[in-house]
């Protein structure tokens, strides 16, 4: 039956255009912003949870940005222990060559001033920003001022009244995590601050009066028949040897928080990469795909209307009826 109040032909095409035209529309969309999922409509699942991902992958590059400067700090301290240690293994040298040449002792403790005094610029200088991991501000390890030591002529130290300390331990964030909750947790490694100062006070005693000290032939007390320089020489290379052994282990304990902070970073890298690589599997539009699906809608969008218009035509073919 033909009728000119209804034509089914052309709502049939009518609606397989519009289908067409939606579906040409969302491909143009996705190929436009290169997501096939760019909102919750379009798959609520792979949206949320993509949104997280995409908030840890931030998360953790901050991470990584922040472990920047701490490694800077360390890395600064590190150097500076060092060459602090170099100038103490030199320093301590000098005590050596002391023990038993004691015809220039006075130009020895020059040179162990001199040592003293290359130590403390290069303390002061191994801060990164103001951050101090070496003792360079000289406190006691609660944030006073370390009061150093004194020593007898027999190389005996008597510590201060607030001897200097290195400062407390700090926990440092490397990494953000989720329990099964999904809840955000932190995974922390403990960076240890060293005490220069305490290396630099003991040569500086050391140091001081060194050429009155050694060349003391008196036994006025002390180990019987055993000059008092000796005994003071003895007691101060134990003194630098010991001290020298503390700025390795120094330069050593900083050097190991450096690297570990350097493995972390790695590690943040290679994650934040696969946390977008995820990210984009589950929302990124195959572009392959989507420009394959472009050329068979505009075919198919072109057809369509060639049939929208042939279905539109039916009505006029009454006409003939009435001729």
């Amino acid at each position: 039956m033909s009728s000119i109040l209804t034509n089914n032909s052309a709502m049939s095409a009518l609606s397989t255009l519009r289908n067409i035209n939606s579906n040409l529309n969302s491909t143009q969309d996705r190929i436009s912003t290169g997501l096939k999922v760019s909102s919750g409509k379009d798959n609520a699942a792979y949206f949320a949870i993509s949104e997280t991902m995409k908030g840890d992958s931030g998360m953790t590059k901050a991470v990584n940005e922040s472990l920047t400067l701490t490694k800077n700090s360390v890395a600064t301290a590190r150097l500076g222990a060092e060459q602090f240690s170099d100038l103490a293994t030199e320093f301590r040298d000098k005590v050596a060559f002391a023990q038993e040449n004691k015809g220039g002792l006075d130009e020895i403790e020059s040179d162990l001033k001199r040592l003293v005094a290359d130590m403390g610029a290069i303390m002061s200088q191994s801060t990164f920003n103001g951050d101090d991991l070496v003792n360079a501000a000289k406190e006691d390890g609660a944030g006073g001022a370390a009061v150093a030591g004194t020593m007898d002529g027999y190389g005996a130290v008597t510590p201060g009244a607030t001897p200097s300390a290195a400062a407390p331990d700090r926990d440092i964030i490397t990494g953000i995590s989720r329990d099964s909750a999904g809840a955000l947790q932190t995974t922390k490694i403990t960076v240890s601050p060293v005490d220069l100062n305490a290396q630099l006070e003991t040569f500086t005693l050391i140091a001081d009066q060194f050429a009155a000290r050694a060349g003391n032939t008196a036994d006025a007390g002390g180990a019987a028949g055993v000059a008092d320089g000796d005994e003071y020489l003895a007691a101060v290379l134990t003194l630098a040897d010991t001290a020298t052994k503390a700025t390795v282990d120094a330069a050593t304990s900083l050097g190991q928080s450096e690297k570990s902070i350097e493995r972390q970073q790695e590690f943040l890298t290679k994650l934040s990469d696969n946390l977008d690589a995820g990210v984009g599997a589950m929302v990124d539009a195959n572009m392959e795909e989507e420009a394959a699906r472009l050329q068979a809608l505009q075919v198919q969008q072109q057809l369509a209307s060639q049939s929208l218009s042939i279905a539109n035509q039916a009505p006029q073919n009454i006409l003939s009826l009435f001729r």
